[in-house]
C-alpha cells in the first residue's frame, strides 16, 4: 500500500470554463447569474469568459472560429473535453448550488437529447430575443471584464 504525506498540497483541478457571448443582453444575465454562485467544490473553481471582443486573444478549441464559439454555449470541461450546447450546460449545472438538480435531470434517458433539441429551437429565436431584452436593459449596466477568468 503506498501513501502519500499528509502535509502535501492538494491539486486543484482545472477550472470549469465557460465561453459566453458577453455581446448578448440575454447571455449576459445568465452569466451574472452563475457568477454570483460559489461552485459546489471549493477546490474546483469556474472561469467565465466573454469571446464576443475579437481584439482579445483567445484561446480557441481545435478546430473552431470565434464565430462558432458565438452561435452556441461552450464549456471546457475539468478534463479538458470540450462540450457545447445541451452537455455545456449540463456541466455547469453540474458544478452549481441550486442548479445540479437540473443537471441530473438531464443524465435521464432522452433528456440531454430533448434539452438539446430545445436549445436548437432557441437559437432559432435568440437574435428576436436580443433585441427585447435589449429595450429592457438599464443605462449604465456594464458588462464584465471582457476576459475575466477569475476563479469563481
Amino acid at each position: 500500500m503506498v501513501t502519500e504525506p499528509a502535509n502535501e498540497a492538494i491539486k486543484e483541478s482545472p477550472p470549469l470554463t465557460v465561453l459566453y457571448d458577453g455581446a448578448c443582453p440575454l447571455c449576459r444575465r445568465e452569466i451574472g447569474l452563475y457568477r454570483g454562485l460559489r461552485p459546489l467544490r471549493p477546490n474546483s473553481p469556474l472561469c467565465f469568459i466573454d469571446v464576443s471582443n475579437a481584439a482579445l486573444p483567445l484561446p480557441l478549441p481545435p478546430g473552431t472560429t470565434r464565430a462558432q464559439l458565438l452561435a452556441r454555449f461552450h464549456v471546457r470541461g475539468r478534463d479538458g473535453q470540450w462540450l457545447s450546447g445541451a452537455q455545456a450546460f449540463l456541466a455547469l449545472w453540474a458544478a452549481l448550488p441550486g442548479w445540479r438538480w437540473l443537471a441530473q435531470a438531464g443524465r435521464l434517458p432522452g433528456a440531454a437529447w430533448t434539452m438539446e433539441r430545445a436549445y436548437r429551437g432557441f437559437l432559432r429565436w435568440r437574435p428576436t430575443l436580443q433585441r427585447v431584452a435589449a429595450r429592457f436593459e438599464r443605462p449604465g449596466l456594464q458588462r464584465p471584464n471582457a476576459h475575466d477568468n477569475a476563479p469563481r
